[in-house]
């Protein structure tokens, strides 16, 4: 189990922790000393216990409030999975759309109108010509 050397409030103490785990206890030691820090530069000189734990209530504060955000983002998402999971599940049933049908009357009454449509023209067109 591998000794590290930290460095809290200007003093340093020897910690043990798991093989690997190295790089997270340094994290988490520059964590408690910065906000031994901000307690040291507010309150000044106070007992070395008193601002360990002072600094350790702020950090468990700051976690509190991370962990709080983390759960209403996981009820979000899990929301979210199954607003994903019921559409998948539904089998949507193509929308059925009416188109209504020309009666063959009105195709008829149309060619007529198109014919004589077309003999007026030809007619206007002799007359222009001549």
């Amino acid at each position: 189990m591998p000794e590290v050397t930290i460095t809290i409030g200007s003093r340093q103490f020897e910690v043990a922790c798991q093989a690997g785990e190295e790089h997270y206890l340094h994290t988490a030691a520059k964590m408690l000393d910065d906000e031994a820090q901000v307690l040291a530069d507010q309150a000044g000189r106070m007992p070395e216990a008193r601002m360990l734990l002072m600094a350790g209530l702020m950090l468990a504060d700051k976690t509190a409030s991370v962990e709080d955000q983390v759960a209403e983002l996981q009820a979000k998402l899990n929301e979210r999975e199954a607003e994903l999971a019921n559409l998948r599940d539904s089998k949507a049933e193509p929308e059925r759309i009416e188109v209504p049908v020309v009666p063959q009357s009105v195709s008829d009454t149309l060619a007529e109108l198109a014919a004589r449509a077309e003999a007026l023209a030809v007619s206007v067109e002799e007359k222009v010509a001549s």
